[in-house]
């Protein structure tokens, strides 16, 4: 194994946001000693992961001489680069886009630096966000740091890759079919999707018929994703969503768990990943939850569905990206997959009124499990994480696309129906690759996910990179 990461003995240590923060605020460390420290170890792992797409140090160091406010003030992070922060460029991982800088920041950017952030620079994404693994047409592939043979997965795997190698404690990711859960899946990581609206929405996204996309963060330990997200909300009024207040352990109720199993395609999970779903249920039941297997509540026309809504957002690039991307927009700096998928909604436009309408409905059977149940437990994907090049953008487009819908059935459901999921990193490969487990509860239930994350992750420590 190719193990990269730069853990070591100084001002960021090992520690995760929460206590960073904590020694910060206490004097113990200062807000440009644990900047160093972690642009000491982006120098040292960057040449290998490809994670960032801007590095912003200069203005990180000017900023830490300054005053943080926030629950993690002072705490270098990064955000995602298809996210608008003034004075980057917002890329979106395509040569298609305006190399011009953003004169302002979107509205959740206001939100990551009102937790109190030195943003250090933007993380890697493929181009658009439109695909499972951080790889590109026209540059290195960010790579997996616990083996980086390996894929970070997508599409907030710059992200993913830079807080499980150590350089950031938490980071800025996005999730619009599993781009935060399947990166987290991969680099072993807690990658928590909010509901729906929990978050400022991403630019973007919030005019389509059904908004997908939903910001957070990805993190090595569960209370820096439920400081993040109390931190938001006593901020922001999030309209009918029940609070979720400040998580700080497990609950005490013992839960009904559905056990989805399956993946919606039919195919059968692979080893590794079936091992961790049954060592899942084992660990549940010892615990006192209660699991029941259940059926899907959907079919694969449900998936035949997600991929047609996912395509026309290829379309609405391609075909509109001075409107949809910006100015500087350039179509023929499009990577082979984006245009692809392009032509793939063209041809099957027609199916889109009929694929929102089932869309809807599957959103109604999915959150009906909610009725019977306080949890649904599947795998986060259908098989460990790949190898860079098995989802190239660059290879052949009908291979590539039934690759991806077979790796990535489970985590979809979420983002239709704007329900929160979890992935938690409780199980890995015989060679050591982590893989993620999923949770998921109804719209507005963070707390029970917080909760029984908190439980597991206190019965099943999680793997760490520096010991492996």
């Amino acid at each position: 194994m190719k193990h990269v990461h730069a853990f070591g003995d100084d001002a960021l240590s090992d520690s995760d946001a929460i206590d960073v923060a904590q020694r910060i605020a206490s004097g113990q460390v200062s807000a440009a000693e644990v900047l160093d420290a972690a642009l000491v170890r982006l120098d040292r792992v960057e040449p290998t992961l490809s994670a960032i797409a801007y590095d912003d140090r200069d203005r990180a160091r000017a900023r830490a001489a300054g005053d943080f406010r926030g629950v993690f003030a002072g705490v270098p992070s990064a955000i995602k680069n298809n996210t608008a922060f003034s004075g980057l460029p917002t890329r979106n991982g395509s040569a298609a886009t305006s190399a011009a800088s953003a004169s302002s920041d979107e509205a959740f950017t206001g939100e990551f630096l009102d937790a109190g952030f030195n943003v250090i620079g933007a993380t890697a994404t493929p181009a658009f966000g439109l695909t499972a693994t951080t790889e590109f047409a026209d540059r290195a592939p960010t790579r997996n740091p616990w083996d980086t043979d390996f894929s970070s997965g997508g599409s907030s795997g710059g992200a993913a890759a830079l807080v499980a190698s150590g350089v950031l404690p938490i980071a800025h990711g996005n999730d619009g079919g599993g781009s935060i859960r399947i990166p987290a899946a991969a680099c072993g990581l807690v990658g928590l999707k909010p509901s729906r609206g929990r978050t400022a929405p991403a630019a973007m996204a919030g005019k389509l018929p059904i908004d997908l996309v939903s910001n957070g963060v990805l993190t090595r330990s569960v209370r820096d994703s439920a400081a993040f997200l109390a931190d938001v909300e006593s901020r922001r009024d999030t309209g009918g969503l029940p609070p979720i207040g400040h998580v700080e352990g497990p609950g005490s109720r013992r839960l009904r768990v559905a056990l989805v199993n399956a993946p919606v395609t039919g195919r059968l999970l692979d080893a590794p990943t079936d091992a961790a779903l049954n060592d899942t249920v084992e660990l549940l039941e010892s615990l006192g939850h209660r699991v029941e297997t259940v059926p899907l509540p959907v079919d694969r026309s449900y998936i035949d569905d997600f991929a047609d809504y996912w395509a026309m957002m290829a379309f609405g690039i391609d075909r509109f990206g001075p409107k949809t991307v910006g100015k500087g927009f350039d179509r023929s700096q499009l990577d082979p997959f984006t245009q692809a998928l392009s032509a793939r909604f063209f041809r099957r436009m027609y199916r889109l009124p009929f694929a929102i309408r089932r869309l809807n409905k599957g959103t109604a059977a999915f959150r009906g499990l909610c009725d019977r149940f306080d949890v649904v437990l599947s795998p986060t994907l259908a098989h460990a994480t790949p190898k860079v090049g098995y989802l190239s953008p660059t290879g052949d487009f009908d291979e590539v696309f039934d690759k991806l819908i077979d790796y990535v059935s489970f985590t979809p459901a979420n983002n239709v129906s704007g329900t929160p999921a979890v992935t938690l990193p409780l199980a890995s490969t015989s060679d050591g690759l982590p893989v993620g487990v999923h949770f998921s509860a109804d719209v507005g239930d963070e707390r029970t996910l917080l909760e029984l994350s908190y439980e597991l992750e206190a019965a099943r420590p999680f793997a760490r990179i520096q010991d492996a």
